[in-house]
């Protein structure tokens, strides 16, 4: 079978779509192909967030910002993997795209003056200002393509409910401490039943599932061509130039002929086990990608003379995950993201011994424990903590923490000591609680300044004074959750120039190739700046990939 268009897009989530929606918009044939059942990557797992200094809300939201010091901040993040030509194109380019999005198609945004870069203060960091979240969605809009949207991680729900992001968060959190609070959740819980009963899932799309539906409706409206099930085999070239590939289609191959180009944007590689062997220093490595995530980019790239750069410090974004033990036998993986930064809450390895402090970020964390020498932690808190915040997949009163239990997700013991040999962690727990509990009756952290910068309080409880992320761990019983190694996403990967065109061997542009995403090399040198640091640059890259694809400037 034989298929011709202008440009073949193979991946379907931020960084394809966003590529395949401005190409089209500029007058262009186009063609998603997805190898999964379900269109939006990762994206549609994620929480929505792209990191954009200078994007056209902060003035809505009173913050001022440069690219001077975004430039200069990405310098003191990335180091000797700092690229100046592809940081001053996304600086560039990234507030323009947001323009374009929200003007021409249905994706929206909301800004946020208090999600904090994960280093505020560096040099050129903010405490906020920087990062915008894909605005809540109706997925009727989608209509009968709501059904081919990657469903949320069931690990990251409230009874297969999305919680998005700022107020709505907020109101779960509290829905036991306040009566708009618990009115607000049971609207939602209402709304969720009834959605579910008509449509098979929940149709209120919030953080990645949100910024997924909405590139999937700007597709559909524009025009652009999906295609699901359908993996990219091989690139096909003419003249030095990539015209096409070959694709499997429901056991069939089919010939696309790609006149201007082809954009990889496969989601980069956490599912790649043999590259994952070779450039993690770690060997037990849980994500929660997409199973379909396996590199594919990256060796089409690579077998035409594409360049693969592996030499950041660090090859994906590091999150702390545990294992949700499910219903049918399986496990599910919690991503920890907010519940370390709450007051009551500690991080120790197998011997007792903190090692990090807690509030700061998901990549931070990981790294920490890394350099301790070590695979796993745990989390471990107190009565009064869990109650109050949920610990992981544990959430908070009223929900009760029996099944928890019972599954061994959640072990207690009415002393540390009881705790500590449960756990199998070094009697020495004791010990560290102890000396941690004297400095946190006063709300300080001498070891590890847990609380001290705008990122850790912007996940704290403002209830807690002095300090709040640090409350003494006193009230018994006391509980762990054991906590592993995972990614949100890849950052080693294919070569590309500021017009996200795929480099060779000699960094020459191969003419009509192109990569985005987690594809493509991040350009955070192997570091971590700041909420949404890969959907931020996978959106940017896609928008001057679709212009080039279009011979836009």
């Amino acid at each position: 079978m034989h298929f011709a268009c202008d440009v073949l897009v193979a991946g379907s989530g931020a960084g394809g779509l966003a590529a395949a929606v401005t190409a089209r918009k500029a007058g262009l044939e186009v063609l998603v192909a997805e190898k999964e059942p379900w269109y939006g990557g990762t994206t549609a797992l994620s929480g929505g967030w792209l990191w954009i200094p200078n994007h056209p809300m902060q003035k809505e939201i009173g913050v001022s910002d440069s690219i001077e010091d975004a430039s200069t901040y990405l310098l003191h993040e990335a180091g000797e993997k700092y690229d100046p030509e592809r940081v001053n194109a996304f600086l560039t380019a990234g507030p323009r795209m947001v323009e374009f999005f929200t003007r021409e198609t249905a994706v929206q945004f909301d800004p946020s003056a208090t999600f904090s870069d994960y280093h505020p203060d560096a040099p050129g960091g903010r405490p906020g200002g920087r990062s915008i979240v894909a605005r809540a969605y109706d997925g009727r809009e989608l209509g009968r393509m709501l059904k081919m949207l990657r469903p949320p991680l069931p690990e990251l729900t409230v009874f297969g409910i999305m919680i998005g992001s700022g107020a709505e968060l907020v109101h779960f959190m509290r829905w036991s401490k306040s009566f708009a609070s618990a009115a607000f959740v049971a609207r939602r819980l209402l709304g969720h039943g009834t959605a579910t009963l008509f449509h098979g899932r929940g149709v209120r799309l919030s953080n990645g599932n949100a910024l997924a539906g909405r590139l999937l409706k700007s597709a559909l409206d524009a025009g652009v061509q999906l295609w699901s099930r359908c993996a990219v085999k091989e690139l096909l070239r003419e003249g030095g130039a990539v015209l096409g590939a070959i694709l499997e289609r429901d056991g069939h191959e089919v010939r696309v002929r790609a006149r201007k180009g082809v954009v990889l944007a496969c989601g980069g590689f956490p599912q790649d086990a043999e590259r994952k062997q070779r450039l993690f220093r770690h060997q037990a490595h849980f994500s929660p990608a997409p199973p379909g995530n396996t590199g594919d980019g990256l060796r089409l790239a690579q077998s035409i003379g594409g360049r693969l750069d592996e030499s950041l410090p660090n090859a994906a974004a590091w999150v702390p995950v545990s294992r949700v033990p499910r219903h049918d036998g399986s496990f599910g993986l919690f991503p920890h993201f907010i519940d370390r930064a709450k007051p009551g809450v500690i991080a120790v390895t197998r011997q007792g011994a903190r090692f990090v402090n807690e509030g700061n970020s998901y990549h931070d964390f990981v790294q920490a424990l890394l350099n301790a020498g070590e695979t796993h932690a745990w989390l471990v808190t107190d009565h009064r903590a869990i109650r109050a915040y949920g610990l992981g997949f544990v959430k908070p009163r009223p929900l009760p923490l029996g099944s928890h239990l019972k599954s061994g997700y959640l072990l207690s013991g009415e002393t540390i000591e009881e705790l500590a040999e449960k756990a199998g962690i070094d009697p020495k727990l004791a010990q560290t609680v102890a000396e941690y509990n004297r400095n946190a009756k006063s709300g300080s952290d001498p070891d590890f300044a847990k609380g001290s910068n705008a990122y850790n309080r912007f996940y704290g409880d403002p209830d807690i004074k002095p300090n709040p992320c640090v409350a003494p761990l006193a009230q018994a019983p006391f509980y762990a959750v054991r906590v592993e190694i995972g990614d949100l996403g890849t950052y080693a990967g294919i070569a590309t120039n500021g017009n996200a065109q795929v480099l060779d061997e000699h960094k020459r542009p191969i003419p009509g190739l192109y990569a985005a995403g987690n594809d493509a090399l991040s350009i955070m040198g192997g570091n971590y700046p700041g909420p949404g640091i890969t959907l931020g640059p996978a959106m940017t890259f896609g928008w001057l990939a679709g212009r080039h694809l279009a011979g836009e400037t």
